[in-house]
C-alpha cells in the first residue's frame, strides 16, 4: 500500500479496514466481555490475529511480513478497528508489533531477525519491552537494571514493570533497558539486551490486578543473574536509551489509534442507547442534552483520527526516503496521542453519562471502555510528557 503525508486514507486501506472489522466482530466482539471478567488473555484469538496477517503489517516479506502491500498506517487502521470492539486485544496487537517486532526489526542483526521475527511476524509469539520500572517512567534515564558482561555473557539484574506481552505462554523474548556502564560525564550508560523467556533468573511474575485491559497480558518482571549470549546486545552499545526512544514515536501513534477506536465505539453505542431508550414519550436523543453530548463525541471522533492519520502518512513518507522530516513526525506523533488519548478518555465518561445507571453495570460494555480508556493517557508516554515534548517542537526550554 502507498500513502501520501496527508491524512486521506486510500481505497486498498479502507477496503482493509472492512476486512479486519469483520474479524473484529466475528472473532473478538462477542467473547471480549467473558474474557474481561476472566482476565483472560486468548491465546488462540491472538494467534488467528497473526493468521490474518496484522503482526506483519509493518514487516518485510523475507521475515513473513506484508512488505510493500503493508504499511504503518494499515497497522493503526487494524489497530482501531481491533481497539472499537476490544480495547485489551488492541493493545495487544499494538504492544506486539510497536515494542515487540520493530524494536527488533528496526536495530536487531541479521541473526536477530532470523531467530525471532519468523515466528513474531506469524503471530505465533509475542515479545516484551522492558523499559519502565519502579523507579523509572517517564525518567527512564534513572534506570536501575544492571547488565554486566562476563564470559562472553550479559548477566542482567534488576526489575521491571507494567510490562505488556511479557508473561504469557506464547512469549518468547523481552528486550530489556539496562545499565551496563558509565558515561565519561557520569551519566548511565544504557542498553537494550533480548533476554529469551524460558532463561534462568528471568522472571514474570504474577500479573497485575488491573483497573482495565484485563485481557491484556501485564506482568512485572525479575531479573536475578540471568545470563545470555552477548550477541544479544540489540542495536549499538550505550544507544538503548535513544533506541527506545525512537521506538516511542511510533507507539504512540499507534496508541492514539487504539484511542480513536475507543471514541467510535463510545459513539456507536450512545446513538444506539439514545434512540432506544425511552422517557417521557420519546428517545433520549430527541433531548438537547443528549444529543449534544453525543454530537460532541462525533467531533472528537473526527479531530482524533484526522491527526492520527496525518501522523501515521508522515511516518510511511520518511519510510518512502521523502516527506515528513524526523521532527515533523516527532511533534505530529505526540499531538495525536495527546489529542486522541485525552478525548477518549471524555469520550468514555459521556457515553457512560448517556446510558446513565445502566452505564454504571458491567452487563453494558461502555462500562468496560471507560475503565480501559484512562491507562491511555499514561501509556507510551503519560499526556505530560506529551505537552513537554510537544511544548519543546515549539522552541520553548520547557524542562
Amino acid at each position: 500500500m502507498t500513502t501520501s503525508t496527508t491524512y486521506e486514507l486510500s481505497r486498498e486501506h479502507e477496503e482493509f479496514r472492512r476486512s479486519v472489522r469483520e474479524f473484529a466482530r466475528a472473532e473478538i466482539a462477542p467473547h471480549a466481555a467473558q474474557w474481561d471478567r476472566d482476565h483472560h488473555f486468548p491465546v488462540d484469538v491472538v494467534q488467528r490475529m497473526g493468521a490474518l496477517g496484522l503482526f506483519g503489517l509493518t514487516a518485510p516479506e523475507e521475515y513473513g511480513g506484508a512488505g510493500e502491500d503493508g504499511d504503518f498506517t494499515s497497522l493503526c487502521v487494524a489497530i482501531e478497528e481491533i481497539g472499537r470492539v476490544d480495547q485489551s486485544m488492541g493493545i495487544t496487537l499494538e504492544a506486539a508489533v510497536g515494542l515487540g517486532i520493530n524494536p527488533i526489526l528496526t536495530f536487531g542483526t541479521d541473526e536477530q531477525r532470523r531467530t525471532w521475527l519468523p515466528d513474531l511476524v506469524a503471530g505465533r509469539r509475542v515479545a516484551g519491552f522492558g523499559l519502565t520500572e519502579p523507579g523509572a517512567g517517564s525518567d527512564a534515564g534513572a534506570t536501575r537494571t544492571k547488565a554486566v558482561l562476563e564470559g562472553g555473557e550479559w548477566v542482567v539484574d534488576g526489575a521491571k514493570q507494567f510490562i505488556t506481552n511479557s508473561g504469557s505462554e506464547i512469549t518468547s523474548v523481552v528486550a530489556v533497558t539496562a545499565r551496563t556502564g558509565d558515561r565519561p560525564d557520569g551519566r548511565p550508560e544504557l542498553s537494550a539486551i533480548l533476554v529469551p523467556s524460558g532463561t534462568p533468573g528471568f522472571t514474570a511474575e504474577k500479573p497485575y490486578d488491573k483497573l482495565g485491559w484485563h485481557a491484556s497480558d501485564t506482568h512485572p518482571l525479575s531479573f536475578a543473574g540471568a545470563r545470555v549470549p552477548e550477541a544479544n546486545l540489540l542495536g549499538e552499545r550505550g544507544r538503548g536509551y535513544a533506541q527506545f526512544l525512537a521506538t516511542l514515536d511510533d507507539g504512540r501513534v499507534a496508541i492514539a489509534a487504539l484511542a480513536v477506536g475507543c471514541i467510535q465505539a463510545c459513539l456507536d453505542m450512545s446513538l444506539e442507547y439514545a434512540g432506544e431508550r425511552q422517557t417521557f414519550g420519546g428517545p433520549i436523543g430527541r433531548k438537547q442534552g443528549v444529543a449534544f453530548q453525543i454530537a460532541d463525541l462525533e467531533v472528537m471522533l473526527h479531530a482524533s483520527r484526522l491527526l492520527t492519520y496525518r501522523a501515521a502518512a508522515m511516518k510511511d513518507s520518511m519510510a518512502d526516503g521523502h516527506g515528513a522530516s524526523m521532527k515533523e513526525f516527532k511533534q505530529a506523533a505526540a499531538v495525536a496521542k495527546l489529542y486522541a488519548t485525552e478525548s477518549a478518555v471524555t469520550a468514555t465518561r459521556i457515553a457512560t453519562q448517556v446510558f446513565g445507571g445502566y452505564g454504571f453495570m458491567e452487563e453494558y460494555p461502555v462500562a468496560r471502555f471507560y475503565r480501559d480508556a484512562k491507562v491511555l493517557e499514561i501509556g507510551e508516554g503519560t499526556s505530560e510528557v506529551q505537552r513537554m515534548l510537544i511544548a519543546r517542537g515549539l522552541g520553548l526550554p520547557v524542562e
